[in-house]
């Protein structure tokens, strides 16, 4: 019995994984006219979210990336002119990103998400509330486990997943 849990354990990670590179690959074919990765649109639409409060750690904890990889991914966005990091004037040791003309362009092409729309028109609305219910058990009880803080449970109502 305990094979066989452990199997459809399996299987259900198995789709989880597939189901969101399916998703992934269909938004990074869709974003490929803009310039942009999954990523960057990420970062995009969370420093536009958060505004003038955006710093590199606050926008790493948000999209569940480590600080390093952030780092990387903002110094290849301010190359390509979609941001600048800016130092607080207030606090001198501190950094703020904030989004150029360019980036804010992308950050607006990026919002059209045709694709993901058109993915998840195959649930109802009931099935998107009752998967999204799903997933964020899941995702707190995961950061539970590696004792992280979930930033989503405070972000943006337009960072939400469509329901």
């Amino acid at each position: 019995m305990a094979v066989c849990i452990m199997q459809r354990m399996s299987l259900l990670m198995v789709l989880m994984a597939q189901a969101r590179d399916a998703v992934m690959k269909a938004r990074r074919k869709e974003l490929t006219r803009y310039h942009i990765s999954p990523c960057q649109s990420a970062v995009l639409y969370y420093i536009q979210a958060i505004g003038e409060k955006a710093a590199p750690a606050e926008i790493s904890r948000g999209i569940f990336r480590e600080s390093h990889s952030i780092s990387e991914i903002l110094g290849r966005m301010e190359k390509q002119g979609l941001l600048r990091r800016v130092k607080d004037l207030s606090r001198k040791n501190m950094v703020r990103v904030e989004l150029t003309e360019k980036g804010l362009e992308a950050c607006n092409h990026s919002e059209k998400r045709v694709s993901i729309d058109k993915i998840f028109s195959a649930l109802s609305k009931e099935e998107r509330q009752q998967l999204r219910s799903y997933l964020e058990r899941l995702r707190d009880k995961a950061l539970r486990l590696i004792q992280k803080k979930s930033l989503f449970s405070r972000s943006p109502q337009s960072m939400r997943s469509p329901a």
